[in-house]
């Protein structure tokens, strides 16, 4: 027979995070803590469902009047109005003007792929794969991958991370956006920046709006991590709702897998704000055209879970407190981190951790210098403190 005519086809790598937890699963030693995998854990090393997810799920399977119809091709009109509007808030000028719209899609990825794809097609020109990219070095690996997988050419990074400091290198930011070329898009993480854990402060966020709406550039948010980072909201989107009020037109991919425990559901949105509605309508025709060939039609489930949720004020309250539940868990594992490496004398400042935020953290230590304690690791007795956060080295 014919050798095949896959034949030529070369064995990609596997994708690390998701290896690195295949690994963690086969390994036999009970003191073993996955510090890879950006996922809140709980004592039994398993997702949390969360108690207001659970009693939705209740409702949702009680109520005779839903069955498995086709949504709209951008997706359930009041999931995709409820998570713009805990993104801009319910006080936006945006909404109340009616230039916001958004798309439904699978998870915070999908999100990033509609807008990377418009963006390739419709923004400053069409078909223009030349506008640069900048991407903040580091940042999460599929901000990188999917641009480019839809075509962008020029993908460029931006100063993020002073490894000196540990912490935001302001002005080697603000000095690449000084220097990129208008109308070059910039993404930017609206919280608790993966994989660094620092976040600009909100004065820091209006010198980066100036520069950026002086140099024409376009933000394009990725918020991930809304009311998880700090257990607030309003302060978790400060930033996206700023760019906002200052007049700019800009993307949001959301994603509702971390703040509402929803992994598997795959539940995201893309919240587009434009200068008027007509704008916005354009732009929404052609994203339908982008869903139609990518997915389309997005599942239900985990929409009607989010959008149940946050069109009720009693759930929407609930949903408040488990998501600071887990938030407040996130940031007293942080300062426990840091009580127990200064107890232990361990060379050097760890101010950092608890200054950092979200699920991540650069620890500052490398290759050379990671030395594990015995009195670090979980008590075998106990069990692995696998709630904490993940940290990357």
């Amino acid at each position: 027979m014919a050798a095949s005519i896959f034949a030529a086809v070369p064995l990609s790598p596997p994708v690390a995070v998701f290896k690195l937890t295949a690994d963690f699963r086969e390994d036999s030693d009970s003191r073993k803590v996955n510090l890879g995998v950006g996922a809140y854990r709980t004592d039994e090393g398993q997702p949390w469902v969360l108690p207001v997810v659970k009693k939705v799920e209740q409702m949702i399977a009680n109520d005779n009047s839903l069955n498995h119809e086709y949504l709209p091709i951008l997706g359930l009109p009041e999931f995709r109005a409820n998570a713009s509007r805990i993104a801009l808030g319910d006080d936006s000028p945006a909404i109340k003007e009616k230039r916001v719209g958004s798309v439904q899609s699978l998870g915070g990825t999908g999100a990033l792929r509609i807008g990377a794809e418009f963006l390739r097609r419709w923004y400053n020109g069409n078909n223009n794969t030349a506008t640069p990219v900048y991407v903040s070095a580091p940042s999460w690996e599929n901000h990188n991958s999917v641009f480019m997988d839809a075509g962008f050419k020029d993908i460029r990074t931006y100063h993020y991370w002073d490894a000196a400091k540990r912490g935001l290198d302001l002005q080697g930011l603000l000095g690449d956006m000084e220097h990129a070329p208008e109308f070059s898009i910039f993404i930017l993480h609206a919280c608790a920046h993966n994989p660094t854990g620092t976040d600009p402060t909100p004065e820091q966020w209006k010198q980066i709006a100036a520069v950026m709406k002086r140099r024409s550039l376009f933000p394009f948010f990725d918020s991930a991590y809304q009311g998880f980072a700090s257990g607030s909201l309003e302060k978790d989107a400060w930033a996206v709702r700023y760019f906002v009020s200052e007049g700019f037109e800009l993307f949001c991919a959301q994603s509702f897998s971390k703040n509402f425990g929803l992994y598997n559901e795959r539940v995201g949105n893309l919240t587009v704000v434009g200068k008027d509605a007509d704008n916005v309508q354009r732009v929404l025709s052609q994203m339908e055209k982008i869903v139609r060939t990518t997915w389309s039609n997005p599942p239900s489930q985990g929409a009607r879970i989010v959008a149940t949720t946050l069109s009720s004020p009693q759930l929407f309250d609930e949903w408040k407190g488990n998501v600071k539940t887990m938030a407040d868990r996130v940031l007293l594992m942080r300062s426990e981190l840091r009580s127990r490496l200064e107890a232990l004398g361990t060379p050097g400042t760890w101010n950092h951790i608890t200054e950092q935020i979200g699920m991540f953290s650069f620890t500052g230590l490398n290759r050379n210098r990671l030395l594990v304690s015995p009195h670090l690791l979980p008590d075998p007795s106990t069990g692995p403190a696998s709630n904490s956060p993940c940290f990357w080295h």
